[in-house]
């Protein structure tokens, strides 16, 4: 490895967070968090435009998880310090059922499918409190597998379909802003081609959507814009692009 791909120095980042003039959809500023007395989320700033999909990304530790679960104000990390904004709404000052309502939807890695309850039982029990977002009917043009299996129990469906039920579930609420984590963590390609096709749908719908996901490439070639995390803080903000063209910003921080 060359000296310039070792070297520590981090690139400045080419789009400036704060101070671009009118109110963003959704604005991360200066976000400390921590688990315990583990300080996790150090100093994290970033802006998100509507209709946009912005990948979070970064070696495993990088803090890409932690992030997304104090922006869904998810209890842990807790956030000591920082401000969350989507559309003007402070989500800092929000609980994780408040921040849902507000329009925040989170489809965590472990997908956490209720057990004992069929597919269609799942999407229900999403829309029993308002507002409610896309109707059964909709949901199942857009994921034509899960209508095959309504009345199936979710929990016994495959890891794929279980992704598909996570991601229609957000759906089923009112959803202003999707946070994916690692929606092909653990999946055979064919099912990952599944739900890439099933993102690009969300990403044509323009659903603004934050994604974490290891599999960097599969994330770069469906997003806009790219943040790099690296322990806790950003070091790098700018096109999707910009990183599949700069090879040694890959290999500095995403090891490709």
């Amino acid at each position: 490895m060359s000296e310039t791909i070792a070297t520590t120095e981090r690139p400045a980042s080419p789009h400036p967070v704060a101070g671009t003039g009118g109110t963003p959809f959704f604005a991360a500023r200066d976000l400390h968090a921590y688990y315990g007395e583990s300080y996790i989320v150090q100093g994290v700033s970033f802006e998100v435009r509507e209709g946009e999909i912005l990948a979070l990304l970064g070696r495993n530790g990088a803090g890409k998880t932690s992030t997304l679960r104090t922006i869904a104000r998810a209890g842990q990390p807790e956030l000591k310090r920082g401000e969350i904004w989507l559309e003007g709404q402070p989500l800092h000052e929000m609980q994780s059922y408040q921040a849902a309502q507000a329009g925040i939807q989170l489809v965590p890695e472990d997908r956490r499918i209720i057990p004992g309850l069929s597919v269609e039982e799942n999407l229900k029990l999403a829309q029993i409190e308002k507002p409610i977002g896309w109707p059964l009917e909709r949901i199942y043009d857009h994921f034509p597998r899960l209508a095959e299996r309504r009345t199936q129990e979710g929990t016994t469906m495959s890891g794929g379909e279980q992704q598909m039920l996570a991601v229609a579930r957000a759906l089923a609420r009112e959803v202003k802003l999707l946070l994916l984590d690692e929606p092909y963590e653990g999946l055979a390609p064919v099912i990952v081609q599944e739900i890439e096709r099933i993102l690009e749908e969300i990403k044509q719908l323009g659903i603004t959507t934050i994604l974490v996901e290891q599999n960097a490439i599969a994330a770069l070639h469906l997003a806009d814009r790219a943040i790099i995390l690296e322990m806790g803080e950003v070091v790098f903000d700018g096109t999707a692009q910009e990183i599949i063209d700069n090879k040694e910003l890959r290999l500095q921080y995403l090891a490709l």
